[in-house]
């Protein structure tokens, strides 16, 4: 049962104005840690949407793929044949941790891509950096938390927002961060046997 036009938009009222109030205190702006972990499917997906937000708005910023190959992936296509001006885009892994098998080789490519994540955060043209599944070269320390936690704290610039995914994001990442979040797993098609597919996973 629905509430009466006048009651509803009384309550309504009283809703904004509450609103309004807490919006009025919301005045500060600052580049953003932002960090996508958990077992979920969306962490990349979610921060690349973020990318698109930026290149809409005709925002310099940048990709650094710190796992991931030189698959063919949507945004990674897009990006490189459309948007090219706008975004920098750096696919610096040779693939998944248990397809390369080599961890000299692995962490050789990780500082490699930490080396060009943090150029381009220091580049204030930049204004988001993201790096894709640095939680997963952290986890299996290809790179140094404390050196990652002690740049974002003290060398990034003011007001560029820096967004870190993959799983198993490190509480010290977690404590610096901003904005945390963690994709819950409820269900995927995997399981049921179904394989990554164009469009939903690449």
């Amino acid at each position: 049962m629905t509430d009466d036009p006048d009651r509803h938009a009384m309550k309504m009222a009283k809703k904004k104005a509450a609103r309004d109030k807490i919006m009025a205190t919301k005045t500060d702006e600052k580049g953003l840690i932002i960090v996508h972990t958990g077992k979920g499917k969306g962490k990349s997906s979610a921060a690349f949407g973020m990318i698109f937000r930026c290149i809409a708005h005709d925002m310099k910023c940048a990709v650094v793929q710190f796992i991931k190959g030189g698959m063919s992936t949507g945004e990674r296509d897009l990006i490189l044949s459309k948007f090219a001006d706008t975004c920098a885009f750096h696919t610096m892994g040779e693939g998944f941790t248990w397809e390369t098998q080599d961890k000299t080789r692995d962490t050789e490519m990780a500082q490699a891509a930490w080396a060009k994540a943090k150029e381009l955060i220091l580049d204030e043209n930049n204004k988001m950096v993201l790096l894709d599944e640095i939680n997963i070269a952290l986890r299996y320390d290809y790179l140094d938390i404390n050196e990652v936690v002690a740049f974002l704290r003290s060398e990034k610039p003011h007001m560029t927002h820096v967004v870190l995914t993959g799983r198993n994001a490190k509480d010290e990442l977690i404590e610096i961060a901003d904005l945390v979040t963690e994709m819950e797993l409820v269900k995927h098609p995997f399981r049921s046997g179904i394989k990554a597919q164009i469009g939903v996973e690449f």
